[in-house]
């Protein structure tokens, strides 16, 4: 673990006492006293500072989008920007295609046509996952199969997949959520035993890996985000990378109104297609940020694993846990689940609460998919009535509870990953907003 020995010397200065935590002295300046505030009870900020923003761009971008401007070439059919990013993006990923799309939405949408996923097909696709995972599904009139959550990781529950597979299955899509991969080789094991093909969600997971391999190349393919929170960022834009020559071709149609990559006057190549082409000012932006890449994940991983070190050892503060599998994670979210027990009861709400008070930006995460309005009312939706019947729809509500997802979704909370771009001292800040919280949380509960 880096920065080993400052961590065996922040561990050293708690003393744990009651449901509190009172800090001893330190050689850390950020240690508190043991009688200092949490903010939101008048005491000082544990993070004065801001964290740094986002996006970050410089000269790079600003005479890269002069020159598309220039050239009036904007969009990808008549200039090259985008097939350049689509060279540069495969050749980091390690695929042996890379297609540019205009989000990551467009990016599963494109694939689910090439797969001709339509109605009376089922999809897997995990519970804890943005609704963009969901939607594609849905616009394609087929029946989204939610699978319980892996509570320790925050990824889909590889466990739980085989039970819910049916002769309709004909797609599983993963989601490598916050940026670290789900379990791919139990995915693929069954994937294979079955011969469902898989399409990996890695729009949080920019460089991610698994076992050495970039992320969206295990599978069939995989769908990346350009979009402004992520960390390869164009304000939109997504990516699909694969290594099947067929499905690349195809994805290219499909994105450019069914017609292949030969000209204006190319033939239809299939029977459904669209425009989700992305432009050339957004080619090229992504080929400048992609120069800051590295660097930025690399600071991501040192920061994420220095504040794993300094959390996990905090009572009733769980960081998420990687597989044994994962070689890299993006950090794109860093994730911990907050329970209340360890904290005088107090709600996660009010935890949320009293850490942005104390300068340090959270979020409670996803909230239950499955039971919001919008997913079950899929069941009273006409079209699908029509489709499947009113007892197929009612039998998918039914099996669609996912018990494991509901408790994380009451203790998720989520720092950003510009959070994780900042200093040394932030992350001993962050640290340091919990504990005061911790030590004050029976009066922070009845406040």
């Amino acid at each position: 673990m880096i920065y080993k020995h400052d961590r065996r010397k922040f561990l050293g200065t708690l003393t744990l006492v009651g449901a509190g935590v009172t800090l001893a002295g330190s050689s850390f300046s950020y240690i508190p006293e043991g009688n200092k505030k949490p903010a939101l009870l008048g005491g000082p900020r544990a993070h004065p500072d801001p964290f740094p923003s986002w996006p970050v761009s410089g000269k790079r971008e600003e005479e890269g989008m002069a020159e598309v401007l220039q050239s009036k070439k904007w969009g990808r059919l008549n200039g090259n920007a985008v097939g350049n990013f689509e060279n540069k993006y495969k050749e980091w990923t390690g695929a042996k295609h890379c297609v540019a799309v205009s989000s990551g939405t467009s990016a599963l949408f494109t694939s689910l046509g090439v797969l001709d996923i339509g109605p009376g097909d089922e999809v897997i696709i995990p519970v804890y996952t943005f609704v963009a995972t969901y939607n594609v599904v849905v616009l394609n009139y087929a029946l989204p199969k939610f699978v319980d959550t892996d509570l320790e990781t925050f990824q889909i529950d590889t466990d739980k997949i085989g039970q819910a597979i049916t002769q309709n299955t004909k797609l599983i899509m993963p989601v490598h959520i916050g940026g670290s991969p789900a379990d791919m080789d139990s995915v693929m094991d069954v994937a294979e035993k079955r011969k469902i093909p898989v399409l990996e969600d890695a729009c949080q997971a920019h460089l991610a890996e698994w076992k050495g391999k970039k992320v969206g190349t295990i599978g069939l393919a995989g769908a990346f985000s350009f979009q402004s929170s992520k960390n390869l960022n164009s304000g939109e834009g997504g990516a699909i990378i694969t290594n099947d020559d067929m499905f690349a071709n195809n994805a290219y149609n499909f994105h450019n109104q069914s017609r292949g990559n030969d000209g204006e006057n190319s033939s239809y190549r299939s029977t459904r297609g669209t425009n989700l082409r992305l432009t050339e000012f957004q080619g090229r932006l992504l080929t400048e940020q992609m120069s800051r890449l590295q660097e930025q994940a690399n600071r991501r991983t040192l920061n994420a694993q220095y504040l794993t070190g300094l959390l996990k050892d905090i009572p009733g503060i769980y960081p998420a846990k990687l597989y044994p599998g994962v070689t890299q994670s993006a950090y794109h979210l860093y994730m911990f689940r907050f329970d209340k027990n360890a904290f005088a009861e107090m709600p996660k709400s009010r935890f949320l609460e009293a850490l942005s008070a104390e300068g340090v930006p959270c979020s409670g995460g996803y909230g239950r998919m499955n039971k919001e309005n919008y997913v079950q009312d899929l069941a009273k939706n006409r079209h699908y009535l029509n489709l499947y019947g009113k007892s197929t729809m009612q039998e998918w509500l039914e099996n669609s509870i996912c018990p494991q997802n509901d408790l994380l979704c009451e203790q998720a909370v989520w720092f950003g990953q510009s959070m994780l771009l900042g200093t040394k001292n932030d992350m001993e800040q962050i640290a340091e907003a919990i504990l005061k919280i911790r030590a004050h949380a029976g009066d922070l509960a009845k406040s």
